[in-house]
Formats: C-alpha cells, sequence, structure tokens
C-alpha cells in the first residue's frame, strides 16, 4: 500500500510492503506527521515554536517533544562545530532542520511497533526504509541531478540507513551558516548523506552543507555516514565507503 500526501509543506509519502497493512495504519502515521508540523513549524502562528519565537513562552513552558527537539539540536551543534544551529540573529531559532528527520524516524518507529517489516518513509527526499518492497526486492533510493531533476545520477541501496539530501535547487537557499550569517552555499548546490538512521543523516546533512566545500570532507571523517556532493559546476564527489551502497 502507497499514498503521498502534502504535510510539512512537503510530500509525505509512506509506503507499505506486508500483505497485513490497511489505510487505517497509514491514517495513523499520517495524522503523527499532521501533529508534528503543528507543533513545529516556524511558519504556524499556533505552534509552540511560533509561541516561544514571538516571547509568549519560555524555556521552562517546553512540552516533553520540545524538549527532546532543543536537546537534540543542541547535540549537533556541538557535532558540527556549530554548523548545525538553530538560533538565528534575532533571537528566534528554526529547528526544521532536525524535525524533517526526526518525524521520518519517528513514523519508521511507529510502523515497527504496528509489527510492519517491510515499508518505506519518506519526506521531502528523505528517506527510512525497512526489508523489501512489494516487488520482493531491496528498496533504492535515486540521487537526482539538481540541474535536471528528471535525471537519476546514482541509485544506492540504503539496506536499512536513512538517506536525505541537502540543497538549494528545490526550495531555494533556505539553509543557514551561522558562521557566516547566510543562507545558502557559493558552492555546493547537492549533498547525499546515508547514516545509520534518517535522523543522523539528515542532521549531518543540513551542516555539511553549510560548510561548503569541505562538507564532503567532513563526513568522509565521520564514522558510520557516507555522501555524494554535486558542486555548481555540476562536478560530484563522494565519500570512499559511498560504493558499498551503490547498485551494480
Amino acid at each position: 500500500m502507497h499514498e503521498t500526501r502534502i504535510i510539512m509543506g512537503m510530500p509525505v509519502s509512506l509506503a507499505v510492503s506486508d500483505k497485513s497493512v490497511r489505510k487505517l495504519d497509514l491514517e495513523a502515521v499520517f495524522a503523527e506527521f499532521v501533529a508534528i508540523d503543528a507543533q513545529f513549524s516556524p511558519f504556524k502562528d499556533d505552534s509552540e515554536v511560533s509561541r516561544f519565537n514571538r516571547r509568549e513562552i519560555t524555556e521552562w513552558d517546553f512540552t516533553p517533544r520540545m524538549r527532546e527537539i532543543v536537546a537534540l539540536c543542541e547535540k549537533a551543534r556541538q557535532d558540527t562545530a556549530g554548523y548545525f544551529n538553530i538560533s538565528r540573529p534575532d533571537g528566534t531559532i528554526d529547528p526544521c532542520g532536525m524535525v524533517k528527520g526526526w518525524a521520518i524516524r519517528n513514523a519508521a518507529r511507529q510502523l515497527d511497533d504496528m509489527g510492519f517489516r517491510n515499508y518505506c518513509v519518506e519526506a521531502g527526499g528523505d528517506i527510512q526504509c525497512r526489508g523489501i518492497n512489494d516487488k520482493g526486492g531491496e528498496w533504492t533510493v535515486g540521487i537526482r541531478n539538481p540541474f535536471s531533476r528528471d535525471e537519476i545520477v546514482k541509485v544506492i541501496r540504503p539496506r536499512g540507513h536513512g538517506v536525505a539530501t541537502s540543497g538549494n535547487y528545490i526550495r531555494g537557499d533556505h539553509i543557514y551558516n551561522p558562521h557566516t550569517g547566510r543562507y545558502g552555499s557559493d558552492d555546493i548546490v547537492s549533498l547525499t548523506v546515508i547514516g545509520p538512521d534518517v535522523l543522523e543523516a539528515d542532521r549531518y546533512a543540513t551542516a555539511a552543507f553549510a560548510m561548503g566545500r569541505q562538507g564532503i570532507h567532513f563526513i568522509e571523517h565521520l564514522p558510520d555516514l557516507e555522501g555524494y556532493e554535486i558542486d555548481a559546476a555540476g562536478t560530484a564527489r563522494m565519500t570512499s565507503g559511498l560504493k558499498n551502497y551503490l547498485s551494480c
């Protein structure tokens, strides 16, 4: 069973290959995405993030899930030399770079708890898969050519790992570099990261993209992470272990 909806301002797709899946099961997972969007979107006036940014609440008022997100963001800031940072110069916060991967990981865990063993969860191009697809084969993930979005330049077999891509070719310059105070990158157009799960892949993809040219080298030196970068000239670079995930 497969279904796609627009949630969090992006396509969210659920594909479950287990024969026991019901539409009601997918509804429950989609509902969780909607709830996460309502709580964390800085674009919704009544979200917890927006209320904090307007100084209507303080950190002492945070819900448990908000505390979890803030703690994850702080850990990411420390792990990436400050390149992942949700704080903005005007004193507001924008946790979107963490929330998407967290939501996908939560959805995968929700499907696990329902007893499903064959599924793929995708939101805005970030993916967490498990088991086999409806044709009985491995799940595959295509890396798009940022200059020709209908073209797939690499096919990855994640084998249970998470895959996340950061870039400016769809949403424009939306990734913030806290060291320069600027959005986007002059050099890098797309950076795909494979990690132990989609949350790890997503947070490191965001930080590495903000690093520009150094991002792929940063990923190279981290355990359990691989990356594929495409720069503004169309040149691709990949980490040494990515070959283990490439489709033959």
